[in-house]
């Protein structure tokens, strides 16, 4: 998995976890979490993990003594992860592409994965390398956001920074929010090889007390803010104000709230 849209690296690590990891996937990760300790693994594997919002959430769900591997292909995502933990907890991290996986055939009896897989080049691949690394009868349990005009966080943000590169908008949007479709997912899913699938809709009214700071997160936290600097000739910030303008317009003046709409899909191994 390699490629521009998967690249959190630099300071991006550090304001995801910071600016967009309490608004868009702490509820999401709560969700993920009970769902995986309601299946009972012993051990487990976390793929494109990031920060670790999910990692922790998980930890605290499951019990002490599942075992429980982190991994993600960016090294600077992981080591915000590693820092929520202390060296007693029953955790590993490793760097992996869930392309690749590095592991033997059975080992785990549950994957989770959240709001990654549509980065992964190859999705029926990529379901296949997990289906591999799953013991008999273990799950897969992942997300997926919805289209952007259903999150209108991502629309926004992907509308206004176009308008300052008219002649070529950064695209980075456009992947974390293009394998939105139950069926299609569904299909590659049944393509790899899983079985007993099924998928839920989750969807969320969020409260935001700060639209300055979550604009931050949707430029600075995420490979967004490469395709900027690449490009010249505009201010980040001046994307980032814009951006604060049309959130506090559409959604209103703080407190406010937004909706944020996704989908959780499970298979298992036969």
């Amino acid at each position: 998995m390699s490629t521009e849209a998967s690249q959190f690296v630099g300071d991006i690590p550090q304001n995801y976890d910071r600016f967009l990891g309490p608004v868009i996937f702490e509820d999401y990760a709560d969700d993920l979490a009970r769902r995986a300790a309601a299946i009972g693994p012993a051990r487990v594997l976390e793929l494109a993990a990031g920060t670790g919002v999910v990692s922790r959430k998980l930890r605290y769900a499951l019990p002490k003594e599942t075992r429980l591997v982190i991994t993600d292909l960016n090294g600077p995502m992981l080591e915000v992860a590693r820092s929520k933990f202390n060296s007693t907890e029953n955790v590993e991290f490793t760097t992996a592409d869930a392309m690749h996986l590095d592991f033997p055939d059975n080992q785990f009896d549950l994957i989770v994965c959240q709001f990654g897989v549509m980065f992964f080049p190859d999705k029926v691949a990529a379901f296949k390398e997990a289906l591999r690394v799953l013991r008999s009868g273990g799950s897969y349990l992942f997300n997926t956001w919805r289209p952007l005009v259903e999150n209108p966080f991502a629309s926004i943000a992907h509308d206004v920074t176009s308008q300052f590169f008219p002649d070529d908008p950064p695209l980075f949007y456009h992947v974390p929010f293009s394998y939105p479709g139950p069926e299609a997912v569904c299909a590659d899913m049944s393509a790899a090889g899983l079985v007993k699938i099924a998928h839920d809709a989750v969807d969320l009214t969020k409260p935001v007390t700060d639209w300055r700071q979550f604009a931050h997160g949707l430029v600075y936290g995420n490979p967004l803010i490469d395709e900027i600097r690449r490009r010249g000739g505009v201010d980040a910030d001046d994307v980032l104000s814009a951006i604060e303008t049309e959130l506090r317009t559409r959604h209103g003046a703080e407190p406010a709230s937004m909706p944020l709409r996704a989908t959780v899909f499970q298979g298992r191994a036969a």
